[in-house]
């Protein structure tokens, strides 16, 4: 009951965040008036779940692009080529950046949704991603690196093995119309290696 509580708090204050930010001037003074415990917690949220430069840095990520999608299975092996397309767009108030990717995999349909945001509170990029050959979910957190590039540490099941492995990613913006996704993990065996990159072109 505590924690349903606490939740249910939170959401009202959330909601009457939003409504401070357009209240009238009598509302205003009924906002004055409010516990100093309150009224900061209300600031904290607005704060909280205001976009700001950070998240604009996820603009060139937004659009329908052309992939193409190399997979390295083990070291020395020669990769596997496709190609597929991947659209996004910003969700949720330009909060969240939505990508929709379909393609091919071993010569087998793909689909993956994958959702990437910045927290204003732990001051940080996360990305999740679920696709059609997983029943999991694959998440990561990740910091800009200085220039054009991010850098994130992920986990997921091996299906192997059933244990959870990290894997390192990294996305580089070569401008508004080219992006890459690098990732690098545990190979057969395991030492990290290079196990995909996908290209980003943007459709004109």
């Amino acid at each position: 009951m505590k924690i349903r509580s606490g939740i249910g708090s939170c959401l009202i204050l959330a909601l009457f965040a939003v409504g401070a930010a357009s209240a009238s001037p009598n509302e205003e003074k009924k906002t004055a008036t409010m516990a100093p415990d309150d009224k900061a917690m209300m600031e904290a949220m607005q704060k909280a779940g205001t976009p700001g430069e950070a998240h604009k840095k996820l603009e060139p990520f937004v659009g329908t692009f052309d992939t193409k999608v190399t997979m390295w299975m083990k070291p020395g092996a020669p990769p596997q080529e496709s190609t597929g397309t991947s659209e996004a767009k910003w969700i949720m108030g330009n909060r969240y950046v939505e990508e929709r990717f379909e393609g091919q995999v071993m010569g087998q349909p793909f689909s993956g949704l994958g959702y990437t945001g910045f927290d204003n509170v732990k001051k940080e990029y996360f990305g999740t991603w679920m696709d059609s050959m997983s029943t999991g979910m694959m998440t990561q957190t990740g910091k800009a690196d200085a220039g054009n590039s991010m850098s994130f540490t992920g986990s997921m099941a091996d299906p192997m093995t059933g244990k959870v492995q990290t894997y390192r990613s990294k996305v580089t913006i070569t401008d508004n119309d080219h992006h890459t996704m690098e990732m690098w993990g545990p190979g057969p065996d395991g030492k990290n290696m290079k196990m995909m990159e996908i290209v980003y072109t943007r459709r004109k």
